[in-house]
């Protein structure tokens, strides 16, 4: 290819998810009151643990740092996504696609190796509970969350090296809500076909390594909770449950999208878009809605900073 057609691309087209102007003015008003909702649910998740003293543990730490990630995750594609239903120049400049396959990849795997580090603390609680708080220290706690940025940033950065130096000098079209890696790889003035094959590869080793260590931790939990005390184990598996499905909610699109891609169009922007909003804004309803300790908070929160006379 010669070196002069390989920078002509300064910018991509979004198509989107519809092309009906009517759709789309519908479209952004739902978006925008889902980004909001996700916005503001994990902020609170955020000040409820930070403020409340009976949430200050391992497990609560964690959780505070997953609903950080979701905001993060939600809002490298979302506000995107929302200014373009009622853009007539759907464009994003190449350094802004660059950002977002970065950081899709970056967050995503940051966010696998998080749930591998929240199962590994459910199984330290109920495997081993007379040395959790010696096991799961703040220190150990920092370390594994740095861990799992730093995974995710590897992740990240790999794919960002690939993509950046592919040549790209003839359509710039792509048929999504933001620059989905596989989506832009076929734009390349090149057969991607290995490539792609490659890179799907090599998330779905990360994707599937993490996935069968999650299954096998709480495989191995739930048969550990089925031998303890009725009361005991009615909260771990109240506790488990909710872990469990924030994790089918993340990996199963992932799946699809990268490791097994079906390939077909409305499918895949259906997928991504419930992997982008969806999930960021379904985790703080699940944690919240399933957790009593977190409901507990939310109470002695209003009662304290919104209805101070009524608590007194």
């Amino acid at each position: 290819m010669d070196g002069d057609n390989q920078t002509v691309l300064s910018e991509f087209v979004l198509l989107g998810l519809s092309n009906s102007k009517n759709l789309q003015v519908l479209l952004f008003l739902i978006f925008l009151l889902l980004y909001l909702l996700i916005m503001s649910g994990n902020i609170i998740i955020q000040i409820l643990i930070t403020t409340d003293p009976h949430l200050h543990s391992p497990m609560y730490f964690l959780l505070a740092n997953l609903s950080f990630v979701d905001m993060w995750l939600s809002s490298n594609t979302t506000p995107k996504m929302i200014i373009d239903f009622l853009s007539e120049n759907k464009t994003i400049s190449f350094a802004g696609c660059m950002s977002q396959v970065f950081l899709s990849h970056c967050i995503a795997g940051g966010e696998m190796v998080l749930l591998v580090v929240m199962a590994y603390d459910r199984y330290v609680a109920i495997c081993k509970p007379l040395h959790y708080f010696t096991i799961m220290n703040l220190k150990r706690c920092t370390g594994l969350v740095l861990t799992s940025w730093t995974i995710g940033f590897i992740h990240g950065i790999s794919y960002f090296l690939v993509v950046v130096q592919l040549p790209f000098c003839g359509p710039n079209k792509i048929d999504s809500f933001f620059c989905d890696m596989p989506l832009v790889i076929k734009l390349a003035c090149m057969d991607s076909h290995d490539l792609n094959t490659l890179m799907n590869a090599e998330c779905g080793v990360v994707a599937v390594t993490c996935f069968m260590l999650l299954l096998f931790s709480y495989t191995y939990i739930l048969i550990t909770v089925r031998q303890t005390s009725k009361d005991g184990a009615s909260k771990a598996l109240s506790t488990c449950t909710a872990h469990i499905t924030v994790v089918m909610i993340f990996f199963l699109p992932c799946m699809f999208i990268y490791v097994w891609p079906l390939s077909i169009t409305w499918l895949d922007k259906f997928l991504a878009v419930f992997y982008s909003v969806f999930t960021p804004l379904l985790n703080p309803a699940i944690y919240t809605l399933r957790n009593k300790e977190m409901k507990n908070a939310m109470k002695r929160f209003i009662g304290k900073f919104l209805c101070p006379k009524g608590n007194s």
